[in-house]
């Protein structure tokens, strides 16, 4: 066939349709299929089949599909005006973030299938009603993703998709009647000193204090609309069972606790379950009383609720939100409790020190404005901790310290670019320092001043804890791309202080396991966590596979070292018990918690276990073994 052949012509020769239907058929094996069957496999899929799959349709159709000239560089020239102007008509959850850029990976297998199916169903009308198909095809085939927005993503990248006009969630939840705190917030009995309210939306951006000026502490509006600087000493520190993060330090170990692992005799049993607003906190427990975070429409909210009933005891409000199209709403930290204190960090850098008992406020701190950074993609997401008397959060990847009593500043640490790790405390060599990891590797401050020790490049994503695992090694754990099928994998180094200072070596470098943004656990020289969506173990020694197994997507650990035991709480959001042992992989049991994608940190409080989502949150009593 030549070009200059005429429409007329050539519209009376049948398409060719099975080079097209061979097209398709990759196409969709490389999106869909593959994918699910061999998920290591997942990206190289997407990425490489997806390409060949399309390459195979418009060979097909440019050279080989006997169709008019110009009916060929018509339909492809449209296909590709229409997939560039549909964003501009797009809900906002699916024309930005990662479903801006993978929005073409669905609207392209779509629009295929579509132009296959018409190009069958059309090929024996006349030659003006088959373009006019054509056409409409084409438009109808993009523009349909108008009618969709998302919920945001999963581990592995896939959109969590609904109808547009649908209420999402949380929307449902501010619907519903509101819920008055049992305990309203009240201040201390100090007398209020009103001043500028310097915290406010989102993108509001309080001035830095001038160099070499103490800077006020800045305020939030509280739940009476007033705004009072509290500038009181911590109280005397009581018994707190969590006190943040996955435990004090920052592990998610579990000691003296044992539950009975045969759930089929005895389940966890429900003590209550309720809706919760959006946020990827976890929890604080002390007492009977638990804290967490969540988006309440325009108010990032830190809330107080009863550990027996579920009750809400307290709500402390801030006029911020923050929202990406990923994972959707609400704040990503972790409440931290110090003494009769809890400090908070909020998705768009709101720092506050609240009344545990009460949410009452003694002073609040903006980091955007204390440290010149921005508000990252994916929000502010350190977890505060408490050493002494300061709070240190990371603010994407550099270190600030504040005044536990009043939220002065004290002092900011090395920058890092990005990330979305928690500092934490821990011990090499007798010294107590501030370890980190960001999106450069990880560091060590000095916890006094905030000082470089010393640091380990590695670049990554910046998301996960390390561990100081025996000798003062560290172990760090990279995986970058959803799902981890282009991850980097895990590091260990090896730390020393000798009379020169400190010193940094790589002892190995494996990816045996790529976790992405779900912590691990060490437990007798072996390290288990998600491989992808897949639970692993690897050895410490040598970072080579002991063995993987288990499908929970891209769930959370928690390790009960006494029984050798890991609780895993999957991306489902249903719960497992699995053998903390290197010799194979064992599930001893499952259950049924919440619903919905689940990212946040179970947290096991004696025989409490609480676990929550973006849209829920419950208690289970777990059966404890010997009782």
């Amino acid at each position: 066939m030549t070009i200059n052949q005429t429409d007329e012509s050539t519209s009376k020769v049948s398409l060719r349709l099975w080079p097209g239907v061979a097209a398709l058929v990759v196409l969709f094996l490389a999106r869909f299929v593959i994918p699910v069957v061999a998920p290591d496999l997942a990206i190289y899929s997407l990425i490489y089949g997806g390409i060949f799959g399309v390459l195979a349709f418009i060979v097909w159709w440019a050279f080989f599909s006997r169709a008019p000239w110009f009916e060929r560089m018509g339909a492809l020239v449209l296909m590709i005006v229409a997939l560039i102007a549909t964003p501009r008509i797009l809900h906002k959850s699916v024309a930005t973030g990662m479903m801006g850029m993978m929005y073409f990976f669905y609207a392209i297998p779509g629009l295929v299938l579509a132009f296959v199916a018409w190009a069958v169903a059309t090929r024996r009308l006349a030659l003006w009603p088959r373009r006019a198909a054509m056409v409409a095809t084409i438009l109808l085939a993009c523009g349909v993703w108008a009618l969709f927005r998302t919920e945001g993503i999963t581990g592995d990248g896939a959109s969590q998709f609904a109808w547009r006009w649908s209420a999402t969630p949380e929307e449902r939840l501010l619907a519903q009647t509101s819920e008055q705190p049992a305990v309203p917030p009240s201040a201390p009995a100090v007398a209020e000193t009103p001043r500028e309210q310097l915290v406010t939306k989102a993108g509001d951006k309080p001035a830095a204090p001038a160099v070499g000026e103490t800077p006020k502490e800045q305020l939030v509006t509280k739940a009476d609309g007033k705004s009072a600087a509290l500038p009181l000493a911590p109280a005397a520190e009581t018994h707190t069972e969590w006190p943040g993060f996955r435990r004090p330090n920052r592990d998610g170990i579990i000691h003296g606790v044992r539950i009975k692992t045969d759930w089929s005799a005895s389940p966890p049993v429900k003590m209550w379950r309720r809706p919760i607003g959006p946020g990827w906190s976890s929890f604080a427990v002390r007492g009977d009383l638990l804290y967490t975070q969540e988006q309440r429409g325009d108010d990032e909210v830190v809330a107080c609720y009863n550990v027996t009933s579920g009750k809400l005891v307290w709500r402390h409000r801030d006029a911020a939100r923050f929202w990406e199209a990923n994972a959707g709403a609400g704040p990503r930290a972790t409440p931290t409790v110090s003494g009769n204190r809890v400090y908070t960090f909020g998705a768009t850098g709101i720092v506050n020190s609240l009344d545990a008992r009460n949410g009452s406020l003694f002073w609040s701190r903006n980091v955007v404005s204390d440290t010149n950074t921005k508000v990252p993609d994916w929000g502010f997401a350190s977890s505060p901790l408490v050493v002494g008397d300061v709070v240190i959060v990371a603010a994407a990847g550099a270190l600030a310290a504040y005044d536990v009593a009043t939220g002065n500043p004290r002092w900011f640490g090395p920058t890092g670019g990005w990330g979305y790790s928690s500092p934490q405390l821990s011990t090499i060599d007798g010294v107590a320092q501030i370890i980190l990891l960001n999106g450069n590797g990880v560091i060590s401050v000095a916890p006094a001043d905030g000082k470089l020790l010393w640091k380990h490049e590695w670049p990554g994503d910046g998301i996960l804890q390390p561990a100081v695992i025996s000798g003062g090694d560290v172990l760090i754990g990279y995986g970058t791309g959803y799902g981890s099928g282009w991850g980097i994998g895990m590091r260990r180094v090896a730390v020393t202080h000798g009379p020169g200072g400190w010193k940094v070596e790589e002892r190995w470098t494996s990816n045996a396991l790529k976790p992405y943004f779900n912590d691990f656990v060490v437990h007798k020289g072996y390290a288990f966590g998600f491989d992808g969506s897949i639970l692993t173990c690897i050895d410490l020694k040598d970072g080579k596979r002991k063995w993987k197994g288990g499908r929970y997507g891209h769930g959370q650990v928690v390790l009960l070292p006494d029984q050798d035991l890991m609780l895993v709480l999957s991306e489902e959001g249903e719960l497992a018990l699995v053998g903390a042992n290197p010799d194979q992989f064992t599930e001893l049991a499952r259950f049924p918690a919440i619903e919905g994608k689940t990212w946040n940190h179970p947290v096991l409080v004696g025989d409490v276990l609480l676990v929550r989502n973006s849209q829920e949150m419950g208690a289970f009593r777990l059966a404890l073994a010997g009782h």
